[in-house]
């Protein structure tokens, strides 16, 4: 049987799993009374919540020509849309021979697909270029495929790169044609251009075999498996191999004892597999990702891609709060450690350092929203947790001056709001590159700034814009410091003690600002109950009950308060929005803001501390 191996590139949103979807149906992979989850790929609680893809998952599909011939089988990577799960990205490149750039016909190219095409074009992979979505009423089909092309010149494509074949795609009606103004019909175009264009594997298989690890997963009854492609050679059950580092030494030695290959969205057992194929091992028990696996003959390691270091972290500490325990059931720095050690171990975007109290450990990774559902994901698994404030990692140029990350920010927003848009950027640092009409009545407006100015204000962003506007953000280069960035201006009311909150306190302090919680809240010291009207911070007591007496007060006064419904955060909400001197309380069931030191005397020693230093 033929092999092809192909990963699929898209912005998030452009539809990608959807296409990954209708391949499935068209090859015969499903049946046709098979029930099945739409978009299928994203398998992740996460993935499927926020519709988006954050892990990237091989699958197969068989497709047999329709006038006969060779059955050919197509391993397709899902990957990531987001930059801040880019470590995924890189390191699958690796596994496959071209690549399929699916593109939106109204959006075109955005600043991700930027990211992941430049590390193909890179590896020298030959693109597809899909447009999807060209049913849409406001397509601009011939300027989308203008701009991509720019994209590929401005990458450094080389000329066999940049004469790619283009298909126009309705994913959702499951269709893609070579001509512009087809809208029916069926995705054997994809088929036929995929299996034409992207060349089969060009791998040794009488030499021995090799393997570069991947993709780290786990399994309750195999234990560790290791995902990749067979280099060269061939791997059979039991067979005797060993893991090398990238200095070629020796990590362990061991068998296969289980060989899985991938049919469809299932990972079946096989006897063997040879040069090409993408595969999961099982059989090691210290092997982890860019690791070479091989045969016990082999001392020479394979090359692995390098990953782009991390520009944010956050410090991850045990739950100190008065209410420590009551909701999560893995509380204990113990088992904080070994989980964040396991996901740096699988995701080598993450970098993880314990601090010196063994009590909170220092995460770095791509962006916010990567760490954010490492947060979430450990918040469901059971864990109670305190996050710092997000800060980015800064560097040093040849003459040891101060350097920091800077990124492209690509914000599409109605013109009456770009001038808002504009000044809010301008206190952040951020310089005006680029602005130009865009689609459906919208100015498209590209700044270049520092991550530490965007740290906080995608929540103001939508605010000013009244959800209208759409932000894509993407990591450029490392840049001078910009030095002072003014951050949140606004204090906090703070919870002077423990107690449950009470709406006849609650009722005045609505008057101070806005109420982050409501009546019957547990609260306890040092607890952040809501947002101050002014800038200092003030210290409330939200708890006070009304003095009852015999006497009933004449003018109406008896009457029921009405309270406004608190300000209910979401997790990444809440991160963005603290100082360097707060801290948001993770649990299972809640997301609480407070202060790091609750009590208000050690918060004053700290205040006084900063403000010497």
């Amino acid at each position: 049987m033929s092999l092809r191996n192909v990963a699929i590139i898209a912005h998030v949103d452009h539809g990608k799993t959807t296409l990954v979807d209708q391949l499935f149906r068209q090859s015969g992979t499903f049946r046709d009374n098979q029930r099945v989850e739409e978009r299928a790929m994203d398998s992740n609680d996460l993935e499927k919540e926020r519709g988006i893809t954050i892990l990237a998952k091989p699958t197969s599909v068989d497709w047999a020509p329709p006038g006969g011939g060779e059955t050919v089988r197509i391993n397709i990577v899902d990957t990531p849309g987001h930059a801040d799960f880019g470590g995924e990205v890189e390191r699958i490149l690796s596994m496959v021979d071209g690549v399929v750039l699916l593109v939106d016909s109204s959006e075109g190219a955005m600043p991700q697909t930027k990211f992941v095409t430049g590390k193909a074009l890179a590896l020298g992979l030959k693109p597809i270029v899909v447009v999807n979505k060209v049913d849409r009423p406001d397509a601009r089909i011939q300027e989308v495929l203008d701009e991509v092309f720019d994209l590929f010149v401005s990458l450094d494509a080389n000329d066999e790169q940049l004469d790619f074949p283009v298909l126009y795609a309705s994913g959702r009606n499951g269709y893609a044609s070579t001509d512009m103004d087809a809208r029916e019909g069926t995705l054997i175009p994809m088929f036929e251009t995929i299996v034409n264009h992207v060349p089969p594997p060009n791998l040794d298989k009488d030499a021995p075999f090799t393997f570069l690890v991947t993709l780290l997963d786990r399994d309750n009854f195999l234990g560790r498996i290791l995902t990749g492609r067979v280099n060269s050679g061939t791997v059979k059950t039991n067979q005797a191999i060993h893991a090398l580092d990238a200095d070629g030494n020796i990590i362990e030695t061991g068998r296969a004892s289980k060989i899985l290959s991938f049919r469809g969205l299932d990972r079946v057992p096989v006897d063997e597999a040879s040069a090409g194929d993408i595969i999961s091992l099982a059989g090691l028990t210290v092997a982890t990702v860019a690791n070479t696996i091989a045969d016990t003959t082999v001392s020479e390691p394979l090359h692995a891609q390098p990953i782009d270091p991390p520009t944010l972290s956050m410090r991850f500490a045990v739950n100190d709060s008065p209410m420590a325990g009551r909701e999560g059931s893995k509380v204990t720095s113990r088992m904080i450690r070994d989980r964040l050690f396991r996901e740096a171990e699988s995701n080598v975007a993450v970098k993880v350092t314990e601090a010196a109290d063994r009590d909170s450990f220092e995460v770095a990774g791509r962006g916010e929203l990567q760490l954010g559902v490492l947060i979430e994901t450990m918040r469901r698994e059971g864990f109670e947790l305190g996050i710092s404030r997000p800060r980015v990692l800064f560097g040093e140029d040849e003459d040891g001056k101060k350097t920091e990350p800077y990124e492209t920010v690509i914000i599409d927003v109605d013109e009456e709001h770009s001038g808002t848009v504009v000044e809010k950027m301008n206190l952040r640092k951020a310089e005006l590159t680029d602005m130009r009409p865009s689609t459906g009545g919208k100015t498209r407006i590209t700044f270049s700034a520092p991550s530490r100015g965007m740290i906080g204000y995608h929540g103001e962003f939508l605010s000013d814009t009244r959800g209208t506007g759409i932000m894509n953000r993407l990591f450029e280069r490392y840049g001078p410091h910009k030095g002072q960035i003014e951050g949140r201006k606004n204090g906090v009311l703070i919870s002077n003690g423990a107690g449950e909150a009470n709406s006849y306190a609650l009722g005045p302090l609505e008057d101070r600002g806005i109420l982050f919680v409501g009546h019957g809240e547990a609260l306890y010291e040092g607890m952040i109950i809501g947002e101050n009207a002014k800038t200092d911070d003030l210290e409330v007591n939200p708890m006070k009950a009304k003095q009852l007496t015999n006497f009933r007060a004449s003018g109406g006064k008896d009457d029921a308060i009405r309270l406004t419904p608190p300000k209910k955060m979401t997790l990444e909400q809440a991160i963005a929005y603290i100082d360097d001197d707060e801290m948001v309380e993770v649990t299972p069931k809640s997301i609480r803001l407070r202060k790091r030191h609750l009590d208000p005397h050690e918060r004053k020693k700290a205040s006084r501390a900063k403000m010497a230093a």
